[in-house]
């Protein structure tokens, strides 16, 4: 029994003694560890600090590890890159705002004046009616080599077009203007001048001693009086007298009959008098007539045209013509 008591002290020795040996080599370590670990003052911007046991060095993983971050405004010192330096202090402070220095000007400058080159740019329609100008046209049918005379045959009209505009306007004042449309509300009439040889007595018109087509000449400046006649043809072969007779193709002015010139008309019409007939004013005589003729068929409601041959005649027939008495 002796025996196995002291066994048993024994094996309760050893046990002990691991016991404490492990305790030893545990409180080693522990110091140690505590000896790696280094207490950090970290100053915030508001001037309240903490102080933290840290095993790091850079100043990014000591904030990390305390889950502090830094506000937009806000600046660390050491950087976030460095390590602590010997005084164990991180500074978080605000970030110094840039002054900008503005060159002081030699004159001053009023806010009424700054604020007058801040104006307010607008935008109108404006709808406005312009003349569109008539353009003139000059016939020329006098003879070379002679005195001319001019006439009006048309009076020149201005036309008139609407056109649209968008202006703008700064301080009421119209700095620009932009065509957005034009419109042609009444086109233009043309002016027609005709250039024709002078006329030196009416009595040349009577004797045929001027070309038909300075017949309107002598009429310059009158106005023509507008009747609707009835028109027909006659020719020489037709007046009732045989081709070599006395009076063959003469008229009752005494002149020879002329085609594109000569007319019979009623007495209402005097000799000598100029008739205008617009259907023919494509023809040679540009539509000019003499009455240099009469008949015993002719009224007053009537015209008689010469022409050269009875086939001409036939082809004209009978028709009623507006015509314009000069007289």
């Amino acid at each position: 029994m002796k025996t196995d008591k002291k066994l048993s002290v024994k094996i309760i020795r050893k046990i002990v003694f691991v016991c404490i040996i492990l305790i030893c080599l545990f409180t080693v370590g522990v110091l140690a560890g505590k000896s790696d670990l280094t207490d950090v003052t970290i100053v915030f911007s508001d001037d309240t600090e903490i102080s933290v046991m840290t095993s790091n060095v850079k100043v990014s993983d000591i904030l990390d590890e305390n889950h502090i971050l830094l506000l937009p405004d806000e600046v660390v010192e050491p950087n976030l890159e460095s390590n602590i330096d010997i005084a164990k202090k991180i500074v978080i402070s605000k970030a110094k705002e840039e002054k900008v220095v503005v060159a002081e000007d030699v004159q001053s400058v009023s806010t009424e004046e700054i604020l007058g080159k801040y104006v307010t740019i607008t935008e109108k329609i404006i709808i406005e009616q312009v003349e569109i100008p008539f353009e003139t046209i000059t016939k020329d049918v006098s003879r070379e080599g002679t005195e001319t005379t001019d006439r009006v045959l048309q009076n020149g009209k201005n036309g008139l077009k609407e056109i649209k505009y968008r202006a703008k306007f700064q301080d009421e004042v119209e700095i620009e203007r932009t065509v957005i449309s034009e419109t042609v509300i009444k086109e233009p009439v043309n002016k027609i001048i005709q250039i024709s040889t002078k006329i030196s007595s009416r009595s040349a018109i009577r004797n045929n001693s001027i070309a038909p087509s300075a017949i309107a000449a002598s009429v310059e400046g009158m106005q023509g009086r507008a009747v609707t006649l009835n028109a027909s043809a006659y020719t020489a072969s037709t007046c009732g007298k045989a081709v070599g007779s006395p009076g063959y193709g003469i008229t009752s002015s005494g002149a020879a009959a002329r085609s594109y010139y000569t007319v019979a008309a009623g007495g209402a019409y005097p000799i000598g008098t100029v008739v205008y007939i617009p259907y023919f004013a494509s023809a040679p005589n540009g539509g000019w007539f003499v009455v240099q003729d009469r008949g015993g068929a002719i009224s007053n409601n009537r015209i008689d045209i010469y022409f050269d041959t009875i086939g001409e005649c036939r082809q004209f027939g009978r028709r009623n013509l507006e015509c314009y008495i000069y007289n």
